[in-house]
């Protein structure tokens, strides 16, 4: 893999922002040092790099805010780092959408190594070995729902909705193999990699996100087995329990 990604640390802590700099660039990584939510979002505006560290608790707009925005925007590889360390703040980070959430203090060692699982998994995601878009047929239509693999394009009862990478690759999956049950583990493995080792609820965030995009999305909860999604036009996107 290229290691010549630029890298944003985002935190008010310059001892910590130096630390993990400095462990970057000993792996041939270029950084990018700021100290606010507001110069990050600066310069993702005018220079955005290729991966995001993100500390929670900023100066002014916080790291949640800042992950929320991006996200909106691109499926940019992000890992949260806070001093916080319970379930709340670590399910609000994925709901966000960060890839990736840890708790200060950590090892530099532990964090560069999570970062380049993540630049390998979404580049090799987004690329030519990308798990589930191989020879996709043209069109795809389910009901009201029409995706264009090719094109990654969706269309709900005809109006196009503007998802993210993960979002579309998992849209796709369900898609492609409509009134299939599909696991968390199998899910985690088509859109995040079958080296993804943080947890499985990010599935469940993620298609939080897809419900709210495309409010009658037909993917229902498969209780005690995961998601599928349903090809007979029937609305079961109000069933949200659990799939424990």
């Amino acid at each position: 893999m290229n290691n010549n990604y630029l890298i944003a640390v985002v935190d008010d802590d310059l001892n910590i922002r130096n630390l993990v700099e400095a462990f970057l660039q000993k792996e041939n990584y270029r950084t990018v040092g700021l100290g606010s939510a507001e110069e990050a979002w600066e310069l993702w505006r005018n220079s955005p790099p290729d991966m995001w560290v993100l500390d929670i608790m900023l100066p002014g707009m916080d790291g949640y805010e800042l992950c929320r925005r991006i996200r909106s925007e691109a499926e940019v590889p992000i890992i949260m780092i806070s001093a916080r360390d319970n379930e709340v703040d670590k399910i609000l980070g994925l709901e966000l959408g960060s890839d990736d959430y840890l708790v200060k203090p950590f090892s530099p060692r532990e964090l560069v190594a999570r970062i380049k699982r993540q630049l390998q998994r979404w580049y090799k995601m987004n690329g030519t070995e990308g798990h589930a878009v191989a020879a996709s047929p043209v069109s795809i239509e389910i009901g009201q729902l029409q995706l264009l693999p090719e094109e990654r394009r969706v269309f709900w009862q005809g109006e196009e909705v503007d998802l993210t990478s993960k979002e579309f690759t998992m849209l796709q999956v369900f898609a492609e193999n409509p009134n299939r049950a599909f696991t968390r583990d199998e899910l985690l493995t088509y859109v995040w990699g079958d080296d993804y080792f943080g947890s499985d609820r990010a599935v469940d965030h993620l298609i939080k996100r897809m419900r709210k995009k495309i409010g009658h999305l037909p993917i229902e909860a498969v209780w005690g087995h995961g998601y599928r999604m349903r090809n007979d036009g029937g609305d079961r996107s109000d069933e949200t329990r659990s799939s424990d």
